[in-house]
């Protein structure tokens, strides 16, 4: 054999080795199943990873979407929102009490998540060839197990295996600081539940974990379960130090811990009452790290604010460059640094030479040689709020390197990784806007909502250009970008938080802009009728909804039951309005709420409770002068729904803080649901009765 062909030989051999033994082929190539059994009991075997999976379980959902198996979602819940720039949405198969088993199977699933309580999906679904699987963390234990499981099934076993060792890292750190702290002063912490009395997690929840995680005493009550009652003499007994909820339990908990007996205990007296995301309080997910570590800075404010108590050396610890390609820009960085013990990162522009600059938070300054806008994480939130904004200044401008004097900064809540950076140009003419933007707290609508403090900012704005700009041009610059903002945020319809069922939101009440004067041509008006002004409408425009996007994941053409639940109505709350004889039965609510939600999910409803939504605006804005013709469109809503013809109209929903025109929207859907039960469920005699004699009452 000649050396050429020995040569080729050898090449195709290597060729080949490699080529099986290439991270792909072992993946594909692997014959033996993955073995496992959920949370129920029932044993898997997957030779291969699922392509069409159903979530109804929004922690699962939201997991898998951070593990990076988005692709693989199919269905979801109205509850949950997909990742930002997803190329497709999964389809909304209902909420997450009543999913719709059709539009599951319409999805033809391999897989569908669900929880213990989906007994009714289950029923429907055993014996199909859907595999049903539950993952139900009980304890951090659990959720890190589960973790793993979901990074095997799915073939993202680096990306799972990185999630557990950060929330580790994470629980461990908090136990560091929480050492510092003697056992006397411990903190009694209790997670509130409940709507019509008192209740609390059972003993072997993970949310008592999560309590002590972050280092609180949690309450023994001797009873196991998701959530369990507490009586009055276990919560003097108790008497907790710190009481916390999700953003939803406001309401109950101000009724219900403002009675005798209840309202003694000292975190009451001492309003110690904290509330948080739903999203984070009562999910095990891949934030439970985020979740523990802003659970414990605020039962221990003072303590970890105590300079004593830190742990880290406060110092910047990488960066990733920001383009901005503008002359006099000597760089753009996201820098990380430490403070208060806790990750921050700050956007930092600096320059070749000392600028001018205009600030909403400082007014005009000249001789500044770097702008930037530092976001402040949950976790330092009850910290610096007890310093001060000079103190927090202070500590951002000495971590960076750089006094006061040479800088400019804004504040924010929201995430540095979530910055949007907006441009617009025309000829040789450019504009950015680097926009930081979070609306889910403190949206507002200017002149109608009241101003009672005082904070750093949560939409955020840098503006630069190419352009050389006068002062004049700077200041004018500041009115094109708000008006620009408030443009962005009606065309989303973000709602005011004080008023959500009435206005849309025009900010957040805690806005800032910075403008840099920049370099080049000079140009003195940056008004809505000059080509700069539009540049800067644009870019702000474009800045500010991409920043809602990656912050709040909110974007135009989101489901219109997360409208309605952004303006405070959910579909359990509207059936509060039935008979109740209706109401308190279980099963019977149970099969209310699915029909309901699947009334909104079906295109035509839906679209007529969008159109509601937008009239209702416009009508409390004395823009429309008459409701007959939406009457008669609600009222052959009613019959579409129903089946029957319902001439006579009973107020299901007789909230006088609903604005009249979504209060008739809703009423047509509850009137058309009502009759639609009447004809379609099995109910007893006594039920059957009184069902009938109230459905008579409402025909003609």
């Amino acid at each position: 054999m000649s050396l050429v062909k020995k040569t080729w030989i050898l090449k195709i051999f290597t060729l080949l080795l490699v080529w099986a033994l290439s991270p792909a082929t072992i993946t594909f190539a692997r014959s033996q199943a993955l073995q496992f059994t959920d949370s129920s009991g029932t044993g898997f075997a997957l030779s291969k990873p699922p392509e069409r999976v159903v979530s109804l379980v929004p922690g699962i959902t939201r997991t898998l979407f951070a593990l990076g198996a988005e692709s693989a979602v199919k269905g979801m819940t109205w509850h949950d929102t997909p990742p930002p720039h997803m190329d497709s949405s999964p389809a909304i198969v209902g909420g997450f009490l009543g999913p719709s088993v059709e539009k599951i199977q319409a999805l033809k699933p391999d897989v569908v998540f669900l929880s213990s309580l989906h007994t009714h999906v289950r029923e429907q679904l055993e014996e199909s060839p859907v595999l049903l699987m539950e993952l139900q963390s009980d304890s951090l234990e659990d959720l890190h197990r589960h973790i793993s499981l979901l990074g095997q099934i799915f073939q993202q076993e680096a990306n799972a295996a990185r999630m557990n060792e950060r929330i580790r890292d994470q629980i461990e750190f908090i136990a560091q600081k929480v050492e510092k702290i003697p056992e006397n002063e411990r903190q009694r912490v209790i997670r509130f539940m409940g709507r019509d009395r008192v209740k609390a997690p059972g003993d072997d929840s993970f949310q008592n974990g999560f309590i002590r995680a972050a280092g609180g005493i949690a309450p023994q009550l001797g009873r196991n379960g998701a959530m369990v009652p507490v009586s009055l003499e276990e919560w003097k007994d108790f008497n907790p130090q710190v009481i916390y909820g999700c953003d939803g339990d406001q309401e109950a908990a101000e009724a219900l811990l403002n009675r005798p007996g209840w309202k003694e205990a000292e975190a009451v007296r001492e309003g110690r009452i904290l509330f948080f995301p739903g999203a984070l309080a009562c999910q095990a997910s891949h934030h439970t790290g985020d979740f523990i570590s802003w659970l414990s800075a605020s039962i221990y404010a003072e303590a970890f604010s105590e300079p004593s108590n830190l742990v880290l050396e406060e110092k910047t610890t990488g960066s990733r460059d920001i383009p901005l390609p503008l002359d006099y820009v000597r760089s753009a960085r996201v820098v990380e640094s430490n403070l208060y013990d806790f990750p921050n990162k700050t956007l930092v522009v600096r320059f070749h030479e000392p600028m001018r600059i205009l600030s909403t938070m400082e007014g005009q300054r000249e001789g500044i040689t770097a702008v930037g806008n530092h976001g402040y994480p949950p976790p330092c939130w009850s910290l610096g709020h007890r310093e001060g904004l000079e103190a927090i200044l202070e500590r951002i401008f000495r971590v960076h390197g750089k006094s006061r004097e040479e800088g400019s900064i804004l504040l924010t809540g929201a995430n540095m990784d979530n910055l949007a950076i907006g441009e617009a140009q025309f000829k040789d003419m450019t504009v950015y806007a680097l926009v930081t933007a979070g609306v889910e707290g403190n949206a507002i609508r200017s002149a109608h909502d009241e101003g009672r403090f005082y904070e750093p900012g949560t939409i955020n704005m840098i503006l630069m250009t190419n352009m050389a700009l006068s002062p004049r041009a700077m200041s004018r610059a500041v009115i094109s970008a708000t008006e620009a903002k408030s443009a962005a945020l009606q065309d989303l319809d973000i709602r005011s938080r004080g008023a959500p069922l009435l206005w849309q939101a025009t900010g957040t009440g805690t806005d800032e802009i910075i403008v840099v004067e920049g370099r080049g041509t000079p140009v003195d008006s940056a008004g809505g009728h000059s080509k700069l002004g539009e540049l800067i409408g644009r870019a702000v425009y474009e800045g500010v909804q991409e920043g809602v996007l990656l912050q709040n994941s909110l974007q135009t053409g989101r489901h219109v039951l997360a409208r309605l639940k952004e303006r405070g109505i959910t579909p359990s709350g509207m059936l509060e309005g039935f008979p109740e004889w209706v109401h308190e039965e279980t099963e019977h609510k149970g099969q209310a709420l699915q029909m309901l939600e699947a009334i909104l999910l079906e295109p035509p409803y839906a679209a007529f409770v969008e159109s509601a939504l937008a009239l209702s605006d416009a009508w409390e804005r004395n823009q429309v002068g008459d409701l007959e013709a939406f009457g008669l469109w609600a009222r052959s809503i009613v019959q579409d729904i129903s089946g029957v013809h319902v001439f006579q109209w009973k107020e299901l929903e007789k909230s006088e803080d609903i604005p009249i025109v979504l209060r008739m929207s809703l009423n047509a859907l509850l009137n058309g649901l009502f009759h639609k039960m009447s004809r379609e469920i099995p109910f007893g005699p006594e039920e059957g009765e009184n069902m009938k004699s109230t459905a008579e009452a409402m025909a003609p």
